[in-house]
């Protein structure tokens, strides 16, 4: 009996040793600094700063004057068009429209009475016109009633975002004073002042390449609206590069970095990494450390291209927004855990 415990309890100091050799053989994550690689555009040309602006801008307003009852958008919604955007107090318009709705009735009701004169040969031709007539003045106040009523609903004649709203629910509304503004920015304009000196040298189809550090993204500029007067004081002419944004990440008033595609110079959109980020095998090879979404480093093998500073360009191997180790990489190897 006392040999079977011995041997039980040496099973377990063995199942205990090797329990805790097992676990000590778990590294722990390689502390690392990484950069998460953008796009940049080569600076062989000549770069312009300009501004987003919408498309279009469509300020609604009432028609009628009335307290503001009801305010259903806030500023950055998408409205539809036809869409419901805002009520003034309707009591006074539903007073006339009932006035009208009364009018109406009775100018009918008279002109029954008076058909019956008129085709017995009982009734002036002179009467019969007047009655005609105020039927025909009755219709015409039930219509402008009911259009009054209907004018109490402030619906969004087109579709985009709102881009300001001046009027809230208890201030007074005005012809004069938009509502809100709805801003259509499927599209986009980058402006963009350009000097008198190179304002010949851009064309309505000249490419271009615009970087919106805002959204950390580079796009292709479209069609080019140009401007035929000049500001008197700097001697620049504005043009706006149309610039499609379907998934409306750019929005009005961000700032904007522009090349332009010229005969001499061909603006191009490259990666850009630290030099020291980038290793180089026994081989000769090219490799960066990137870092997996399960926080493991792996090698990749790159091809670079111009160096600019401390920064060299990469054509191929990585994109645009993976996360490449700048800083503890001497300790890594292939899936190596690492946090940053």
């Amino acid at each position: 009996m006392k040999k079977i415990l011995f041997i039980a309890i040496g099973c377990w100091l063995l199942a205990v040793g090797c329990s805790d050799k097992k676990g000590q053989n778990v590294k722990a994550p390689v502390r690392v600094k990484t950069e998460v690689v953008s796009t940049a555009m080569s600076t062989g040309s000549q770069s312009y700063v300009g501004i987003v602006e919408e498309n279009e801008a469509t300020a609604v307003s009432f028609t009628n004057m009335g307290v503001v009852k009801r305010m259903l958008v806030s500023e950055g919604q998408t409205v539809s068009k036809g869409q419901l955007i805002a009520e003034i107090d309707d009591t006074q318009a539903r007073n006339l429209l009932s006035g009208a709705e009364a009018q109406m009735a009775q100018a009918n009701d008279a002109l029954v009475r008076f058909k019956m004169l008129h085709d017995a040969g009982s009734l002036p031709e002179v009467q019969w016109v007047e009655i005609q007539s105020k039927v025909a003045m009755a219709k015409s106040q039930l219509e402008v009633a009911k259009k009054n009523l209907a004018d109490c609903r402030l619906v969004a004649p087109v579709s985009g975002i709102i881009g300001r709203k001046s009027v809230s629910a208890g201030e007074t509304a005005t012809p004069s004073i938009a509502v809100v503004s709805i801003l259509d920015i499927s599209t986009v304009k980058v402006k963009v002042s350009i000097p008198e000196a190179e304002i010949s040298s851009i064309a309505a189809n000249t490419s271009s390449i615009i970087k919106v550090d805002a959204v950390n993204g580079c796009f292709n500029g479209g069609q080019i609206e140009k401007g035929v007067q000049a500001d008197a004081l700097t001697h620049t002419y504005d043009i706006r590069i149309l610039v499609a944004n379907a998934d409306r990440k750019l929005l009005p008033g961000m700032v904007a970095s522009v090349q332009f595609a010229t005969t001499e110079s061909q603006p191009t959109v490259q990666l850009w990494v630290p030099v020291t980020a980038v290793q180089k095998r026994s081989d000769g090879s090219l490799f960066v450390w990137t870092v997996a979404s399960d926080s493991t480093a792996h090698r990749t093998p790159v091809i670079t291209g111009d160096t600019q500073g401390n920064r060299i360009a990469i054509t191929s191997g990585i994109e645009n927004g993976q996360h490449i180790v700048t800083e503890g990489y001497q300790k890594l190897s292939e899936n190596t855990k690492v946090v940053f």
